[in-house]
């Protein structure tokens, strides 16, 4: 499968290289060349420098031939600007974001778009770990 991936940080780098060795093809989008540091490297994929919002920079990251989008920088702006333009511009067949605002993933639940927020995902496990199992 095609993958985009926009932002290299902990997450984004992670996500690239677990994909680049199960053997998709992977590029990563990020605004800060240094952040290309965090892929290892034997990282087999493009690295692309600029915004994900540029349809130019998508496009140089091959954005009309991906499967898959994943905005996961530390801006939930900039993963929703991202998003939408994946999947309304270029019809990118899945497109997620992270979002660390639960009130607006909500939201941007409403409006079709597909989210991950890891404070309601880390708030539901920390709560299910600590509480005694009710089925004991």
């Amino acid at each position: 499968m095609n993958f985009v991936i926009l932002g290299c940080g902990r997450v984004g780098a992670r996500m690239a290289a677990t994909l680049d060795n199960m053997g998709h093809h992977v590029a990563v989008v990020d605004k800060n060349a240094d952040s290309f540091k965090r892929l290892p490297s034997d990282f087999k994929g493009k690295e692309v420098v600029g915004t994900g919002i540029d349809e130019d920079v998508l496009r140089r990251a091959g954005i009309e031939e991906a499967d898959v989008f994943a905005a996961v920088t530390n801006g939930d702006n900039t993963n929703i600007m991202a998003s939408q333009v994946a999947k309304e511009i270029f019809n990118v067949p899945r497109v997620i974001a992270r979002i660390y605002d639960p009130v607006r993933e909500t939201t941007y639940h409403m409006l079709g778009l597909e989210t991950i927020c890891p404070t309601t995902l880390i708030t539901a496990q920390m709560i299910k770990d600590v509480l005694p199992d009710e089925s004991e």
